[in-house]
């Protein structure tokens, strides 16, 4: 059972975010970019307040994604990133993305805190960061 509300285009858009920002990373750092997007719309704290809808997650301004502005993002969704993206608005988590709001990609080690927010580990070459149960018990 899905964790928020979808419709098909916006499995496509969250398909085509997940590719945009880690198809390097295999299909396990895209389903991390997943879980960061799907607990955005979930979350109704901090910077995510007005975020309801996938689309609105996406095109965020400001706070949004830098893949947004690529011409790679604007790709056709494939059906196994969009099967990626069904795992995550159904609720599958990947640790260290399970609660994280943000990521990003260093040139170097990973902050212990980026915004405020706890790190809470590494894949590949991106970190996650997550918020207090205290900030943000939604996720």
């Amino acid at each position: 059972m899905a964790v928020i509300k979808f419709t098909d285009k916006e499995v496509d858009l969250l398909a085509r975010l997940m590719r945009a920002e880690a198809e390097g990373e295999g299909q396990l750092g895209m389903l991390m970019v997943g879980n960061v997007g799907v607990n955005r719309v979930r979350a109704d704290c901090l910077d995510f307040r007005n975020i309801r809808s996938l689309d609105n997650m996406v095109f965020q301004r400001p706070g949004g994604f830098e893949a947004t502005t690529k011409s790679y993002f604007y790709q056709r969704a494939r059906e196994v990133d969009r099967r990626l993206a069904r795992r995550t608005i159904e609720g599958e988590r990947f640790h260290p993305a399970t609660r994280s709001l943000w990521f990003f990609e260093p040139s170097g080690a990973c902050p212990a805190q980026w915004y405020n927010q706890w790190n809470t580990g590494r894949y590949k070459a991106h970190c996650f960061f997550s918020p207090t149960e205290q900030d943000c018990p939604q996720i």
